[in-house]
């Protein structure tokens, strides 16, 4: 059975900076692309970030890109996701998300954590 554990949301002042993880279990992490996402109240979910198996390429969303990194370490089935500068217009429930390939779209992927609460107060 496939796991996805997120951790490391909470509530940041804007400008702060927060990181996530996620912890897989019962996949093939290495030959997994991994992804984060995120859905705001009354919103659609949205793509944020994406890392190739290897971790060489990287795709972000044009809002967070120079702001976000995301990382992952395969000897530890751990995909990160660094934030800086938070803006209140990031406060979501951020989601990470495995795939067999690599994408942008929720489509794309094929097994998704339950989420966590980023909070930044406007």
């Amino acid at each position: 059975q496939v796991q996805l554990l997120e951790s490391g949301g909470g509530s940041m002042q804007a400008g702060g900076s927060l990181r996530l993880s996620c912890t897989a279990s019962g996949l093939a992490f290495s030959r997994s692309a991994m992804g984060w996402f995120r859905q705001a109240p009354g919103k659609e979910r949205d793509f944020v970030a994406a890392i190739t198996f290897s971790g060489d390429h990287a795709y972000y969303v044009d809002s967070v890109r120079g702001r976000f990194t995301i990382s992952r370490d395969n000897a530890k089935n751990t995909v990160y996701l660094q934030m800086k500068s938070l803006k209140p217009e990031d406060t979501a429930v951020y989601y990470c998300a495995a795939g067999r390939r690599i994408g942008t779209t929720a489509n794309d992927m094929n097994y998704w954590g339950k989420g966590t609460l980023v909070t930044v107060p406007s």
